[in-house]
Parts: C-alpha cells; structure tokens; sequence
C-alpha cells in the first residue's frame, strides 16, 4: 500500500520519476509474484520450502489403526544447497507401537538433459501388507489421507535400495532399482513353500519401472522444460523379479504392474475418468508382496459404525482384509459433473462413480494364519459423490451387488464423507 501511495507522489511531481518508478515496481510484483508462484507449487507438493532444505509436510501428522498416531519430521534438500547432489531422509514414531521409524537417502546427478540421477537409501518402516507402488509415480500430495485412518494390516520392513531414475523422452519416464529388504509380518502370518514353513522374508529385487504420456506437451519455461499440457490416457508399467539365494534371498518370484489413466474433458465443464489397474505375480510369493483391490470400509456391523472418510481410488464397500489376490484388474469409472455455482466460494459437484475388480489366488493354502476370499467373481460396487459442501468435505453413498453382495442389505451399503482440497 506505501508503494503505491510513493508511487502517486512521484507522479504528481515529475513524469520523469513516474517513468523510474512504474517499471522497479512491477518488477517488484513480478519478484513477489514468482516467489509466491514458486512457494505455492512446493506447498502443494507437500513441501514447506527454506534456503537449503525443503520440510516435507507428509511426516507431520498421520494416523491409522497399528501405529495409532504418527508422527515426524522430514525433507529433502533444495537447489540451492546443490543442483547436482541432494539429502533426503525422515524419522517419525507411532504412539500406539511405540516405535520411531527412519529413512536416509541421497542421490547424485549424472546428467542434467536427461535428468538422470543415481539413488541411494536405506529405510525401516511400515508397509501396508498388499499395496503395490509404481517407482516412477510422481510425488502426490493430500493433506489428509482418507484410507490411511482404517489400514490395521502393516509388515515392517528393512530396505537397502540403489536406483536410476532416467527420462529417455520428455513423455517417457524410467526408474530401475536393485533392493535388498527383510519382511516380518506384525500380524499372525506363515508361508508354505517347498517344505518350509516362513514367518520372516528375505527379498533380493529388481525393477524396472516406465511412464508414458503420449499426450502430453512440453515447453521451455524459464529455461527448464515444463509439462504445458497434462495430455490423457497416460500409461505406466513395472516388472519385478525376485531372485532367491542372492543376498540371502529365499523367494523366486515375477510382478508385472500396469495402469491406465485417461480423462475426457466435456464441453459443459464436465468431466470422465476412467482408471484401469492390473497385476499379475507368479512364482513363490508370501502375501505382503501380492495385491489387495483398495478396500476401504471398516469392519463393523452397522453403516453408522462403518462412517468415515472416503479415498480417491479406493473400493468403499469392500471390507479390509476382505480379498487378496496373486492376479487381478480392477476398473473405476467416475463422471464429474459441472458445479453447482450456489456462490462463487460455494461449488458443491456431483460425482456419479461405477468399480469393478476380478482377481484370483493359485494356492490359498499356502497362505497360513490369515483368512480371505478371492475375486474370481466380479465384484461390483456403484454410487455417488457431494463433494466440498463446505470447507472442502462433501459426502459419498455406494452400493455393493452383483457376485459378491452380501445377505444382510445394510452390509451392502457404505455412507461417508469425502475431503477434497486444493491450493
């Protein structure tokens, strides 16, 4: 406000200062605007950005139902400390297990074109038992994470990795790692293979990860290249082999992970979304490396009990721990409608969501210590989405029919509230 009231001064007593002053001002605007732009994009990242060292907003505060609440710190470094070589690391703890968890990293760069790095890190921490992640997936930040609040089913896990990350083409991203990990279950878990019977895995990996994005537009921005245009479907893939007596190895195994992602844009500001995910693992696999379908409803008996928040991918009527699968595809649909403009700061959207998956398991019986059904019936679920009705939470009802509906009706229904937010 006093630049401008000095600004009005200068005006009034020479055209000359108006000429010196306009153009230091808007650089000004300009400076504060880039350095705005510039702090906003690492917040929504997840990151709280200082001189030489990004927070990582991720390890703050977390909660689910085996560590009760999480909580921590963590970062990584920025440019400024180095454009060549960066830090990386966290350690949080869980109050209800009463453990800290860690992990330190670094990398190096070995060519800035093709944005190659050479990673290094070691890690001891929780992983949900099921989940499956792809290396070259971009960094997503929220800042709650729904589904997290439910998961009770976690493996601890010691990781030493090494990867590449590698972009062969502006629309092609790649990633290999080597790791070595120790797995122990911290839930009643055995593992029959060839006369043996495992409660601890030792796991020697390799993966080789790509993303393509063929649509997708690149441009020189402040001389970096930046995506212009977030081009659909998008499609990412992953193989990982398990070599047994490597490094202590016990299992031979082969994951191959793919996904498609494609959005349509509509004339009337509505849009579709179609997401389609598929994994298939062969050989010998004890279940903390196979596949859950993204199920997210708690097992209670009564839809009151069963109330909480719904995930963005996730299966709301399909229970924790319900299904597990050695090869399965899932299938999720959503239409989003145009928003309800009731004001220009209230925009409640409607979002009418259809999910299907189908899997299978070769040998259940090796599998000891814990129960679970198969998806070789497809399993259906449909419903729809209020979203941000106010302060960003909204509301969501599904169904479940088709092969897997079950006997009591209120089973089959699952009423929650959703929590979408943006910067």
């Amino acid at each position: 406000m006093l630049k401008h009231l000095f600004a009005t001064i200068l005006l009034c007593i020479s055209s000359y200062a108006l000429a010196f002053q306009e153009p230091k001002e808007d650089t000004e605007k300009q400076k504060d605007s880039v350095k705005k732009s510039v702090f906003l994009e690492n917040l929504g990242l997840g990151y709280l950005p200082t001189k030489y060292f990004n927070f990582d907003l991720r390890y703050l505060v977390k909660y689910n139902q085996f560590e009760g609440l999480r909580t921590g710190l963590g970062g990584i470094t920025s440019e400024k400390f180095s454009e060549k070589y960066r830090i990386n690391g966290y350690i949080v703890y869980g109050f209800q297990d009463e453990r800290y968890k860690y992990s330190i990293g670094g990398g190096f760069r070995i060519n800035e074109s093709t944005d190659t790095w050479v990673n290094l890190t070691y890690t001891d921490d929780l992983q949900e038992t099921g989940s499956s992640k792809f290396l070259t997936d971009k960094r997503f930040f929220s800042f709650f994470e729904p589904r997290l609040l439910n998961i009770d089913l976690f493996h601890r896990h010691v990781t030493k990795s090494i990867s590449l990350q590698h972009k062969i083409s502006n629309n092609l991203l790649s990633e290999a790692q080597l790791a070595i990990s120790r797995v122990d279950p911290t839930y009643n878990y055995t593992f029959l293979s060839q006369g043996q019977a495992f409660t601890l895995f030792n796991f020697s990996t390799a993966q080789l990860s790509l993303q393509w994005s063929p649509f997708s537009k690149f441009e020189f921005v402040d001389n970096k290249i930046e995506e212009t245009i977030d081009g659909y479907p998008k499609f990412t893939a992953q193989v990982t082999q398990g070599i047994s007596d490597v490094f202590n190895s016990d299992f031979n195994f082969t994951k191959i992970d793919f996904r498609t992602i494609h959005q349509i844009n509509h004339a009337n500001e509505s849009m579709s979304e179609v997401t389609l995910v598929a994994g298939l693992a062969s050989g010998e696999t004890p279940i903390t490396q196979l596949y859950h379908s993204y199920p997210n409803n708690i097992n209670k008996e009564t839809i009151l009990q069963r109330f909480s928040v719904a995930g963005l991918k996730s299966f709301e009527t399909m229970f924790f721990n319900e299904f597990f699968s050695d090869r399965f595809t899932t299938l999720q649909l959503k239409h989003f409608f145009k928003p309800f403009k009731i004001s220009n700061r209230w925009k409640p959207q409607l979002v009418l969501i259809s999910r299907y998956a189908l899997g299978n398991m070769r040998s259940i019986d090796q599998h000891q210590g814990i129960t679970f059904n198969t998806l070789d019936k497809l399993y259906s679920e449909s419903g729809i989405e209020i979203n941000k009705l106010i302060f960003g939470f909204g509301l969501s009802f599904a169904y479940r029919y088709g092969g897997y509906h079950l006997p009591s009706l209120g089973d089959n229904f699952a009423a929650k509230f959703t929590f979408n937010i943006s910067l």
